[in-house]
Parts: C-alpha cells; structure tokens; sequence
C-alpha cells in the first residue's frame, strides 16, 4: 500500500510539473503529463487504464510536437506570408528552442521576417509575417494545453468507466 501511495504522489507530481511545463519552455510538459498517467496506470497494476488508453495517450503525446513546429507556420501563413516565410517560421521556431522562452517567441518572428525579407518583400509583409508567426505559436500553446487536458480526461474516463 505505501509503494502504491507513493507511486500515486510521483505521478501527481510529474502531471502538475507537466501541466507547467506547458508554459515553462523549459519543461516537456505533454511528454511529462504522459510519463505521469502511464506511472498511475502502473501503480494499479493496469486493472483500470490499459494498453490501448494509454496508446491513445501516447499518439496524443506525439501529437503535440507537431502542433509546436506547425502552428507558428501556420500563422505565417494566415497573415499572408510566403510559402519561403512559412518555412523560415518553421526554422525559426526549431533554432528557438535552445534559446529558452525569447528563442522561442523570438525565433518564428525572426524566421519569417529574415525569409520573407530573403524575397524582397517590404517592411510591412515581412512584420505581417513575423506577427502571424508569433500568433501561430501562441494559438499552438492553447492547442497543447487543450491536448493535455483531453489526455487526463481520457485517463480519467476510462479509470471511472
């Protein structure tokens, strides 16, 4: 019973460290939220939530890393970039990551304005581009938290079914 508590606590813990790494670049917050409802599956011996629940979970996990790469690209693309700034704006949002929460913000915007820029584009276009870059990211932020909240709403539906 202690061990199963224990478990229990451990998986509350990587949730609600999940939940903030949504926000917090520095966390794997989806992948984190995953890691904590397989341990609660596992702390129950799997007699609730089963392998096919949390293969679901798992496709949502994987899921979310590519709203993070797509959503900025789409923005871009919303606000009426070029197909070159979309691509800088996916780039950008790659280089980003290993510059923490202004590289991540920062690096869309500067992708499609540099791409956009790169096909002589005017001021204007290319900080429409940049804009729809940052929007996109933002929209794919909400889209990740809806994402983990639909993951523990599975693993709870299928644990009290």
């Amino acid at each position: 019973m202690e061990t199963q508590l224990l478990l229990w606590l451990l998986a509350a813990l990587l949730i609600a460290v999940g939940f903030a790494g949504l926000v917090l670049p520095m966390l794997p917050g989806i992948p984190l939220v995953f890691a904590g409802l397989v341990l609660l599956a596992w702390a129950e011996d799997f007699a609730y939530v089963g392998w096919l629940t949390l293969g679901l979970l798992g496709v949502l996990a994987l899921l979310s890393y590519g709203v993070d790469f797509l959503a900025s690209a789409l923005g871009a693309r919303r606000f009426g970039a070029s197909p070159r700034a979309i691509w800088g704006a996916a780039l950008g949002a790659v280089v980003g990551l290993f510059f923490g929460l202004p590289g991540i913000v920062l690096g869309p915007f500067a992708g499609a304005v540099i791409a956009e820029f790169s096909r002589r584009a005017t001021v204007g276009a290319a900080t429409r581009s940049g804009i729809g870059a940052v929007a996109g990211l933002l929209f794919g932020a909400l889209l990740k938290i809806a994402l983990a909240f639909t993951m523990v709403g599975v693993f709870v539906i299928d644990r009290l079914l």
